[in-house]
C-alpha cells in the first residue's frame, strides 16, 4: 500500500474510496492516524482525551455504511457528548464529567461511519480565539509552533492541518470554525443557524450564535458531512431552511455570476494587518477573474455601534455565567476565582450582574441587527471580509493580567472583530484557505452568504479550490 504519510493528507472522500474500493482496511488506516497523533502531539498538543481503544473496536467490528465508512476522525471536547468519554470543555472543574450518552451529532457523525479517534484541546469553556487552557496547555500551530492555532476549535484545525485526521468536528459560537481554520490553513464552514443539532441537551446555545459542524481539508468533505448531519432533532425550537438538493451536488456546479460585498470597514476603527488586507486584495481580484462582480459595499451595522456590541458581549457573558453556575449546581460547589481562568471568571462575574430585562434587550437588538443584514443581502449574494485582522499571533498574546483580566478581552476583539457578527445573524460563513504570508503562515479569506444559502458558498468556494488549490501546501516542519 501507498505510503501511510501521504494517505494523512488525502481528503476524508478520497479515504473513504479506498476502504470502499478495498484498496486499505479501515483498521489500517486508524492505525496510521493513531501512530501519526502519537509522532505528532507531543509537538501539537492537538488530543487530550484519546479514545483508541474504543476506535480500534469500531474499526475492526461492522462499520455504519456512509459517506466516510472507516475514516478516521476526531471530537472537539466540547457541547457534542462521545459516552464513556471524558469532557472538560478545558477547565480543571470538568475532568471527571463523563457523560452517560452521546449527543445527537456523534450519533450522526457515527452513522456517516466515521471512527472517533480522541478529543481536541479546546480554550476553557471555548471563550478565546486561542487553544492556551491552563488545564492542558496550549495548542501549537503546524506552520509555526510558537504561534496560536486560533479558537475555539483550535485543536481540530491543528489535527487536519497536520495530516493526523482528514477533518474534525468543530463548532462556532464567536467564529471559533473560522478563526482556526484561518490560522491553520484548513477550510472551515459554520452553517446557518440551526443546520446541525445540538439536542438532546440543548435546544439552543446562547440564544443561537452557536452552530455544530467541522473543519476539513477539502470543500467536497464539508459539503458531504454537512449532508450526514443536517437536519432538525425531535423536539428542536426551531430549524433551518431545507436545502432543495444535497450540499454535495453544489459543489463544482456553477454558482454564476456573483454579486460580491467586498467590506473595506475597520471595525472598532482599527484597520487590519496589511497581510490581511493584502489576502483579502487578492481574493477579490481572483473572484473577479473568475467572472463576478467585486464592489466596495457594507451594511452600516459593520461597523460596530456601541449597542450592537454591546448586545453580543451580555449574550456571550451571560451564556458563560449560566455554564458555571450550571456546573457549580450540579457539583453542589460555589465558584470561586481559584478555580477558573483570570477572564474566564472576570466575564463570569459580568455575565451574573446581567438582569433578565437586559439579556432579552440584547436578543432583541441582535434580532433587529439580523433584519438590517438581510435586507443588505437582497442586493448581494455574497460578503467578502477577513477573517482577522492579523495573522496568527505569538502564543501567550491574550494571557490575561491578574489585576485586570478585561485587558485580554480587548486584545481578542482587535484580533477577531469580523466573524462573531455573523453568528449574531445567523448566516452561513467560511473561512477559505487562499493566501500565506511571506512567513509561510496562512491567513483565511472570510466569505459570508444569506440565511439559509450554504449552496452559493459551497459552489464558490469549489470553484476557489479549483483555480487556487490549496491541498499540496503541507506544514513544513510536520509534512
Amino acid at each position: 500500500m501507498a505510503n501511510f504519510d501521504e494517505i494523512a493528507f488525502l481528503d476524508a472522500t478520497t479515504q473513504a474510496e479506498l476502504v470502499r474500493n478495498k484498496e486499505i482496511a479501515p483498521a489500517e488506516l486508524v492505525e496510521a492516524a493513531i501512530e501519526r497523533i502519537e509522532r505528532l502531539n507531543p509537538s501539537l498538543n492537538a488530543v487530550i482525551t484519546p479514545m483508541y481503544d474504543q476506535a480500534r473496536q469500531r474499526a475492526t467490528g461492522p462499520i455504519p455504511v456512509g459517506p466516510f465508512s472507516g475514516v478516521p476522525f476526531l471530537m472537539k471536547d466540547i457541547i457534542a457528548f462521545c459516552e464513556g468519554v471524558r469532557m472538560a470543555m478545558g477547565t480543571p472543574l470538568l475532568c471527571g464529567f463523563v457523560p452517560d450518552h452521546d449527543s445527537e451529532l456523534t450519533l450522526r457523525f457515527k452513522k456517516a461511519g466515521l471512527i472517533a479517534l480522541g478529543k481536541t484541546n479546546t480554550p476553557e469553556f471555548g471563550l478565546l480565539p486561542t487553544t492556551e487552557p491552563v488545564a492542558f496547555g496550549p495548542t501549537r500551530n503546524p506552520w509555526d509552533t510558537e504561534r496560536t492555532t486560533g479558537g475555539s476549535s483550535g485543536g481540530s484545525a491543528a489535527a487536519v492541518a497536520s495530516g493526523m485526521v482528514p477533518m474534525a468536528h468543530a463548532n462556532d459560537g464567536g467564529g471559533s470554525i473560522r478563526i482556526p481554520a484561518s490560522c491553520c490553513g484548513v477550510f472551515g464552514l459554520k452553517p446557518t443557524r440551526a443546520r446541525n443539532p445540538l439536542g438532546p441537551d440543548f435546544g439552543d446555545i446562547l440564544s443561537g450564535l452557536v452552530c455544530e459542524h467541522a473543519v476539513t481539508r477539502s470543500v467536497r468533505d464539508s459539503a458531504a458531512l454537512l449532508d450526514a448531519t443536517a437536519g432538525p432533532d425531535i423536539g428542536d425550537p426551531y430549524c433551518a431552511p431545507l436545502p432543495r438538493r444535497p450540499f454535495l451536488e453544489e459543489v463544482g456546479a456553477d454558482p454564476g455570476r456573483l454579486r460580491i460585498a467586498l467590506s473595506s470597514d475597520f471595525p472598532f476603527g482599527r484597520p487590519p494587518h496589511e497581510d490581511c488586507m493584502t489576502a483579502i486584495k487578492e481574493t477579490a481580484a481572483l473572484c473577479e477573474s473568475l467572472g463576478h462582480v467585486v464592489e466596495e459595499a457594507a451594511p452600516s451595522m459593520t461597523r460596530n455601534s456601541a449597542e450592537e456590541t454591546g448586545a453580543f458581549i451580555a449574550i456571550w457573558a451571560a451564556g458563560c455565567a449560566a455554564t458555571v453556575d450550571t456546573i457549580a449546581a450540579i457539583g453542589n460547589i460555589t465558584p470561586t476565582e481559584q478555580m477558573f481562568e483570570p477572564l474566564t471568571f472576570a466575564i463570569y462575574q459580568q455575565g451574573r450582574e446581567i438582569s433578565a430585562s437586559r439579556y432579552l434587550r440584547a436578543v432583541t437588538t441582535l434580532q433587529r441587527l439580523t433584519r438590517d443584514m438581510a435586507r443588505f443581502f437582497a442586493d448581494y449574494d455574497v460578503m467578502l471580509t477577513p477573517v482577522l485582522a492579523e495573522p496568527p499571533v505569538p502564543l501567550g498574546t491574550f494571557d490575561a493580567p491578574k489585576d485586570n483580566p478585561m485587558k485580554a478581552w480587548e486584545r481578542v476583539v482587535a484580533f477577531a472583530p469580523y466573524t462573531a457578527l455573523f453568528n449574531a445573524t445567523g448566516q452561513p460563513a467560511m473561512s477559505v484557505p487562499l493566501f500565506w504570508n511571506k512567513d509561510g503562515l496562512p491567513i483565511g479569506s472570510h466569505f459570508v452568504g444569506r440565511f439559509g444559502d450554504e449552496p452559493t458558498l459551497f459552489r464558490l468556494a469549489a470553484q476557489l479550490e479549483q483555480a487556487r488549490p490549496w491541498a499540496s501546501r503541507r506544514p513544513r516542519v510536520f509534512a
